[in-house]
């Protein structure tokens, strides 16, 4: 795998924008979770979200992405990722359910996704659940200037493989900026030291998929959704960060 291309270069003034983006995307979270109980409706997430985005005068990346129909995407138990909100999916005591969604603030983006339970939770899913964020926040740490691309996947895998999880196949995080996905791709395995330098100034949405079971997936009829191909549950966790020079900064915080 070639991870040669860097993501762009952006100003202070530039992330200063995205930081607003972010933390809208912040508190969509914050009322999202509140909301999360046994016999809410994704549906009635969806709405909630739009709430926050309609409060703060932001708009959403999500909708009429491709055509998708909604401001968030909500993905329980063992779907991965890209689950359509609807009326019809009712969350159940013992459920998990994986929220992503983001915000354009004056044209720049924000993106983030987290991964909660559903009432009271098995030891099993709440561990997966964890590992997920553990992982997330192990890519973090490596995301400093000299480092390359290789590194952050390297830190998501080996931190979900040691659990003894696995990371999802075909599905990465992206850089982002004035669009939602922008290149390069920021797959959630590689090899330490390989890919291209990470810079002061770019910007990366990093997102750990994991599943309990096999990594492979498969895409429902809707076109949208995908689901563990062997039924096992999956998290899905993401933040928005900057590269700094005192660091690396998470945009996608309070």
């Amino acid at each position: 795998m070639r991870l040669t291309r860097s993501a762009a270069v952006r100003t202070p003034t530039e992330i200063a924008s995205m930081r607003l983006a972010g933390r809208v995307v912040a508190e969509m979270h914050e009322r999202i979770r509140a909301a999360i109980e046994p016999g809410v409706t994704t549906a009635a997430l969806d709405r909630v979200g739009r709430e926050v985005l309609r409060d703060r005068g932001a708009s959403s990346n999500f909708l009429g992405y491709h055509g998708y129909p909604a401001v968030i995407c909500a993905s329980p138990n063992s779907m991965v990722v890209h689950g359509i909100p609807s009326d019809d999916v009712v969350l159940r005591d013992g459920d998990i359910i994986s929220i992503d969604c983001g915000a354009v603030v004056d044209g720049w983006h924000g993106d983030a996704a987290f991964t909660a339970p559903v009432g009271e939770v098995s030891p099993e899913r709440l561990l997966l659940i964890e590992v997920a964020e553990t992982s997330l926040d192990a890519a973090i740490a490596v995301m400093v200037a000299g480092n390359r691309l290789g590194d952050i996947g390297h830190a998501v895998e080996s931190t979900a493989v040691a659990a003894g999880f696995s990371v999802v196949e075909g599905y990465t995080g992206h850089a982002i900026g004035r669009a939602m996905h922008e290149s390069p791709n920021v797959p959630n395995v590689g090899t330490p030291g390989t890919g291209a330098k990470l810079r002061i100034g770019n910007v990366l949405a990093i997102e750990p998929m994991l599943v309990a079971g096999q990594p492979g997936t498969d895409v429902l009829d809707d076109d949208w959704s995908v689901v563990s191909s062997d039924g096992s549950w999956a998290a899905h966790v993401e933040h928005t960060v900057a590269i700094t020079d005192r660091g690396p900064e998470v945009l996608t915080l309070p």
